[in-house]
């Protein structure tokens, strides 16, 4: 019984779920997660080099059956930047879009967009397979000692170094400079550029009157979900693309894809990455799950951290998901809003199960503003 509560944590803490002091608090927690997870999702697969849908499939799945596996309260497991930057490197080197290049018209040629988004995912789901595997064997052989070598200066040194890496990797989208031959000087498209300027400045300005009006707010004004309305309605009302060839994400297919059983032939290319990122994925969620634990008082399993994330990465990878780890940004903000376990999800799913995915979405959207105001209004 008590191997099966620790493998299976949430048996020992659902059942004594205080619902009173937690739900609402969870509810909306949850809420605001759950915008995050949109834009960070689809924004981390164009990191790795994917198609966007693959880092909303990397949203939920991970995240549900870190719901059972995991012992952190307060970390949101997903989608990361370090761990996309890292994938998007392998996906560049072994797969480069210069491998699906196809005439037109017998004179100018283009990338096979389709073949090459396949075969990517192909290989970042075996990646993601592998590395669940890592981390579960690693668990398994109670490797999770090493955390006590962590250090705060590492830890944070390295989260610094980490960000500046994601800050560099994407200035080439946020000026909007196409790669050009080496003869040539870099041209930026000037519509990108503006349109990124401005939403860094609303968001810049709107967290300021965030931080300086935070008493006088019964919540924080939502800026990134905000600014992702109006950007999304500006580019589809003036047809941004067209006019200015300014980037879209493009169309996002509908609906779950079947299990695919992953391509073992890539084992021996990325067995090497794949343990980096098993290591890097996990030093980042156990930092931050030992800060939120020493800070709400209570323990984190190291052993099963492992074993949660390496389950949630090997049985993601079949259904086209890419590696995870635990978001800080998305974390920080579970934990600011009121999250006190890993429920924060919960309604959400069961809205979206039971029904279908837009009135799911419509209900819980309802749900989290009617406890939201709930909460103020006491």
């Amino acid at each position: 019984t008590s191997l099966l509560f620790r493998f299976l944590p949430f048996l020992h803490w659902l059942p004594r779920y205080p619902v009173k002091d937690w739900l609402l608090g969870d509810i909306a927690s949850g809420f605001s997660v759950g915008i995050m997870h949109l834009p960070q999702g689809l924004a981390y697969a164009l990191l790795a080099g994917l198609p966007p849908v693959t880092g909303l499939y990397s949203s939920f799945y991970p995240v549900f059956l870190y719901f059972f596996f995991g012992t952190s309260r307060h970390n949101s497991v997903g989608p990361f930047a370090v761990i996309s930057v890292m994938i998007g490197s392998l996906t560049d080197s072994l797969l480069p879009s210069e491998n699906f290049l196809e005439s037109v018209n017998g004179s100018n040629t283009t990338v096979n967009e389709a073949q090459r988004d396949a075969a990517r995912v192909e290989l970042v789901a075996t990646i993601t397979v592998l590395t669940g595997i890592f981390q579960v064997a690693l668990g398994l052989l109670q490797f999770g000692f090493v955390v006590t070598y962590l250090s705060d200066p590492l830890v944070r040194g390295y989260t610094t170094a980490a960000s500046v890496h994601v800050l560099v990797s994407q200035l080439k989208n946020v000026f909007g400079v196409s790669p050009v031959p080496s003869s040539c000087l870099p041209e930026t498209n000037v519509g990108t550029l503006v349109t990124a300027i401005i939403a860094m400045v609303a968001i810049f300005i709107v967290k300021e009157l965030n931080h300086k009006f935070a008493a006088k707010l019964p919540m924080p004004i939502p800026i990134e979900l905000i600014t992702i309305i109006i950007s999304t309605g500006i580019s589809y009302g003036v047809n941004l693309k067209a006019k200015f060839g300014i980037s879209v994400v493009g169309n996002i297919p509908s609906g779950l894809k079947p299990p695919v059983v992953p391509n073992v032939s890539y084992f021996g290319q990325v067995v090497g990455n794949a343990f980096a990122i098993a290591v890097v994925g996990y030093a980042i969620c156990i930092s931050l799950g030992k800060i939120f634990a020493l800070k709400h008082g209570y323990k984190v399993d190291s052993n099963q951290e492992l074993i949660a994330l390496g389950l949630s990465n090997f049985l993601g990878g079949f259904f086209q998901c890419f590696a995870i780890s635990c978001s800080m940004s998305r974390s920080l903000v579970q934990e600011s809003t009121g999250g006190n376990s890993q429920m924060v999800w919960i309604v959400t799913f069961v809205a979206t199960l039971l029904l279908n995915l837009d009135i799911g979405l419509g209900a819980s959207v309802a749900f989290g503003l009617l406890t939201v105001i709930f909460r103020t209004q006491l």
